[in-house]
């Protein structure tokens, strides 16, 4: 039996002695004892009980024992979760609340620390140029290091131990969700980039441990439609604090969460979630530096966009038509040889890693470069866009005109570069380097040897080490017979130019214009055509041996 007696009040009168006394500690240990003596606890009604939780919190936040915290909580948590879930909600809010605000106080207490000095006309004081010249850190680090940093762990710790404490009743389930939000904007508040990601780990974690639990009644089911939504919005809320850090890794998990959500869910998420969740993956692949997936994603939320919104004007339809014709040209040219990436490559192939992205769009297959182009001109994007960007389509991808073509690009660039309040400005370079190797592909089936200063005159740039990696690049990725000479100062494009009428497996894959093929590409598809003529005329010759085989 409790030392004060039969009822709860005399703890709670006892406390409030103590409080007078300026004894928090002797207070706070009176109180524990009505949450330990469990048969006296339980014994009582939350309106004689909720009082006394509401003052012993109070106790924990102003001494900063997260700890001693948890213990009530979860005693309190055990005792009204299925009789008053009100009461267990309000006590918890309330005790988040508290610790809050004592953060925040800390948090002013800590600039007023530094704002508040005895005279501004002599701020470098000799303690404090001492102390900087000791320790390296100015008088706005101490003083967060002694007062905010603190009450900021006892607000993470509390935090954390709600959510473990609610993270498997149905009855709370809102709650935990609300709580997590609040921890995402903690961190995002607080600038916690390591908090951010023991957070969403945690988080998952708990979804994890709810998709293995068994089924039993008052426990959270992943299975119901309410679950599903509120896991998703808080996926989706988590989503937007991990770009608003700038945490990439964290939003690509993130948006891996949300698709299993919506793959799990039966039926089909709202037009604005998916909108949404298409305009985040597009920034995600963009700073992850997936072109053509960032592409891909812009595609998706025009055509969701154009299907889905009634009222969408033709101002905001070309507006959308234009970001996705100048992403999906500032893609890259394909490499020919993606299956060389894979001896560098040290944990996945890009082709596993092109299948997982695609998933994540809704795409049985990888989408390629040649693909996104098709499906710009069958959804009528280039018609939609301004007339300088189908300008800007027709240089890059129909006409065959080496040299014009950057000093045409160029110009388009330079107009996207004057606005930098438009999200087509950060396409510059991409659509420079496409406008280059087009260049490259050009000259190379119209010369032989081109000078560098004829080169860099065409290319309309002075960076010869950006040209020269690119050429290099080309020579990698694209097949062609390149040879730079320093000695000389230009370029040897193969050997002679030919005059061929077709155009070879390179020139198909990298797309536009083609006047004619590189000699090494003539020689290379007049082998290939001799070994068919070859085979042909063996079948022909002998039609059992091909039964045979």
């Amino acid at each position: 039996m409790a030392r004060y007696g039969q009822r709860p009040e005399n703890a709670l009168k006892r406390a409030n002695e103590f409080m007078d006394l300026n004894k928090p500690a002797r207070a706070l240990d009176t109180l524990q004892e009505v949450f330990r003596n469990k048969k006296w606890a339980y014994n009582w009604s939350e309106s004689v009980l909720e009082p006394i939780m509401f003052k012993y919190l109070e106790l924990c936040v102003d001494l900063r024992k997260s700890h001693i915290a948890k213990e009530g909580l979860f005693q309190y948590r055990n005792m009204f979760q299925s009789v008053n879930v009100g009461s267990l909600e309000q006590v918890i809010r309330g005790y988040l609340r508290m610790a809050e605000e004592r953060t925040e106080s800390a948090r002013e207490q800590s600039t007023q620390a530094v704002i508040d000095t005895d005279d501004l006309d002599n701020l470098a004081t000799p303690e404090s140029i001492l102390l900087s010249a000791v320790s390296g850190e100015d008088a706005q680090d101490r003083s967060d290091r002694t007062i905010l940093t603190p009450w900021v762990k006892f607000l993470w710790e509390s935090y954390c131990q709600c959510l473990e404490l609610l993270r498997t009743n149905a009855h709370v389930e809102t709650l935990y969700h609300d709580i997590a939000r609040m921890a995402f904007q903690f961190c995002l508040k607080y600038a916690r980039k390591t908090e951010f990601r023991k957070l969403c780990d945690k988080l998952r974690k708990h979804l994890e441990d709810i998709r293995k639990a068994s089924a039993q009644t008052g426990n959270v089911s992943i299975s119901k439609p309410e679950t599903q939504q509120l896991n998703l919005e808080t996926r989706l809320f988590q989503l937007d604090c991990a770009i608003q850090m700038e945490l990439w890794q964290e939003a690509y998990k993130a948006i891996e969460d949300i698709h299993n959500l919506m793959n799990m869910s039966k039926k089909t998420p709202v037009a604005k979630t998916m909108a949404n969740y298409y305009g985040k993956l597009a920034l995600v692949f963009w700073k992850a530096g997936h072109c053509l997936f960032h592409a891909a994603a812009l595609l998706k939320l025009f055509q969701l966009s154009r299907e889905m919104k009634k009222n969408i004007t033709q101002e905001e339809l070309q507006k959308m038509a234009c970001r996705v014709l100048v992403a999906v040209l500032s893609v890259p040219l394909p490499s020919l040889h993606p299956e060389f990436d894979r001896f560098v490559e040290t944990d996945k192939s890009p082709v596993e890693k092109a299948q997982r992205l695609a998933v994540l769009l809704g795409l049985a297959q990888p989408p390629t470069r040649t693909s996104l182009l098709k499906d710009v001109i069958r959804l009528n994007v280039v018609a939609l866009a301004s007339p300088q960007l189908q300008q800007l389509y027709s240089w890059l991808e129909v006409q065959f005109d080496p040299l014009n073509i950057c000093h045409n690009v160029r110009s388009v660039v330079k107009a996207l570069e004057d606005d930098p309040n438009s999200p087509l400005s950060q396409y510059s370079t991409a659509l420079n380097d496409v406008a280059l190797v087009r260049l490259i592909r050009q000259l190379a089936q119209c010369y032989d040897c081109v000078q560098f200063s004829r080169l860099l005159s065409l290319a309309a740039t002075d960076d010869l080490f950006h040209l020269e990696r690119l050429l290099v690049d080309c020579v990698r990725h694209n097949d062609m017979q390149i040879r730079v000479d320093h000695a000389n100062k230009c370029v040897h494009f193969g050997v002679k130019a030919g005059g061929g009428e077709w155009c070879s497996t390179a020139d198909e894959a990298c797309g536009g214009a083609i006047l004619q093929a590189t000699p090494a590409e003539q020689v290379r598809e007049q082998l290939v055509l001799a070994a068919e003529v070859l085979s042909r005329a063996v079948n022909a010759l002998q039609p059992s041996l091909r039964r045979g085989e």
